[in-house]
């Protein structure tokens, strides 16, 4: 279905006319996501702007504007903003900056002492509701979580909202995760909707101490989502975690001094994680197992692929610590589940004193048994020394628990 301006008999516009019956017929989220989308004018949307001076009186500025907006306007947001609140993005608008990048990017910086449980957040999360919060578009400024003056747990931004955008974005100093996309609101209401399409591209996530980017789904709302084109470095925990990974895409990130795995999918089914470049991870120490990429498995007719991808280890190993640099570590329920892990590269850091598996396959179940994994495996994996068991070098086929079906035309 397609609309256009209309010209009035008279040879006036009868555009008015038409954004009335506009947003008649499309109300709800559709109406809210079409609002912030379109640009043909049959949404007068506003341009707002708000100029900050780094002092706390920008909190006031922010939210006044926010709260004075309609859906579809765009905020812009200038200079340095210090927040001792945090700033509740109301959905239907974009939030918008000048750059992230020199001297003059816009910034929104949590004061000294603020102790803020999210620096920016989505309205849902705040209003606490069942329903998930309408579409948001950020992009072109920073977020400074300050963790130096805070206490901990800070998250940078915290998305509760569907069809969200994050591009062009720098966020840093943050005490808890750099962002978080959940399906729990601030006193822990679980959404009873789904809130899925999301983006994250091009942005970059620096000097966390949670993950750089943190899904929590207690339910199976988040899903769909794109995380493209993005750097994560110097993490406390993970650099990607994804509590549930149906139908995601992971592509073309940059991951480095990762504490914990870098990237992990859980729950996946039709997931995609290609051409990733991970420096490292495991660098906290953990006595668990770390990984470089893992994908725990749904089952189900539908496979996952983890397809050339960079999977390097650059810093010296821990010897208390295993390094498993790509994996399925489980599957999630009772079942067969498929996935292709091809055209891959890894790297190893040849420790014989240190736990390493280039490639691990378990059919691990919480559910207890009755797994099937079906992996078609061809990669390039170099540098492994041995495991803890001697006999396995290269890769580790793990099957006490299920059936592993194992393809390769090499590892």
């Amino acid at each position: 279905m397609g609309f256009s301006k209309a010209t009035a008999s008279n040879g006036g516009s009868s555009t008015a006319h038409t954004a009335s019956k506009f947003k008649q017929f499309f109300t709800g989220k559709f109406g809210a996501a079409l609002a912030l989308c379109l640009s043909s004018g049959l949404v007068n949307a506003a341009a707002l702007h708000v100029n900050c001076t780094n002092n706390v009186a920008d909190t006031a500025a922010l939210r006044n504007t926010i709260n004075g907006s309609a859906a579809g306007d765009q905020i812009n947001i200038h200079g340095v903003c210090l927040v001792n609140q945090t700033i509740v993005l109301k959905g239907g608008r974009s939030y918008l900056g000048d750059i992230r990048t020199d001297g003059s990017a816009t910034q929104i910086r949590q004061a000294n002492g603020a102790n803020l449980p999210a620096v920016l957040a989505s309205d849902s999360w705040d209003n606490n509701t069942a329903w998930v919060g309408e579409p948001i578009r950020i992009a072109h400024l920073q977020v400074d979580g300050n963790k130096a003056n805070n206490a901990s747990g800070t998250v940078g931004i915290m998305v509760r909202s569907w069809l969200a955008v994050i591009e062009d974005v720098g966020v840093a100093k943050t005490s808890g995760d750099g962002i978080r996309i959940t399906n729990l609101s601030k006193n822990n209401t679980a959404l009873t909707s789904s809130m899925v399409n999301g983006r994250i591209s091009n942005v970059f996530i620096e000097d966390v101490n949670g993950s750089g980017i943190n899904v929590v789904d207690t339910g199976n709302s988040i899903t769909d989502w794109d995380v493209i084109d993005t750097w994560i470095g110097t993490t406390g925990w993970h650099g990607i975690y994804l509590a549930n990974a149906a139908g995601w895409k992971v592509r073309g990130n940059h991951l480095y001094n990762i504490g914990r795995d870098a990237i992990y999918a859980n729950r996946c089914w039709a997931t995609t994680i290609d051409g990733n470049y991970i420096e490292d991870f495991g660098n906290a120490g953990a006595s668990a197992a770390n990984y470089g990429i893992a994908c725990a498995m749904t089952t189900g007719n539908i496979a996952s692929t983890i397809i050339g991808n960079k999977v390097f280890m650059l810093k010296p190993l821990m010897n208390s610590t295993t390094y498993r640099y790509i994996g399925v570590p489980a599957i999630n329920y009772a079942g067969s589940a498929t996935i292709n892990v091809v055209d891959n590269v890894i790297v190893g850091n040849n420790t014989s004193t240190n736990n390493e598996a280039g490639l691990y396959y378990s059919t691990w179940c919480p559910c207890g048994g009755g797994t099937t994994l079906n992996v078609f495996s061809n990669n390039n994996v170099t540098n492994i020394a041995p495991n803890i068991n001697p006999t396995t070098y290269q890769y580790s086929k793990y099957q006490p628990y299920g059936t592993l079906n194992y393809f390769s035309a090499g590892k």
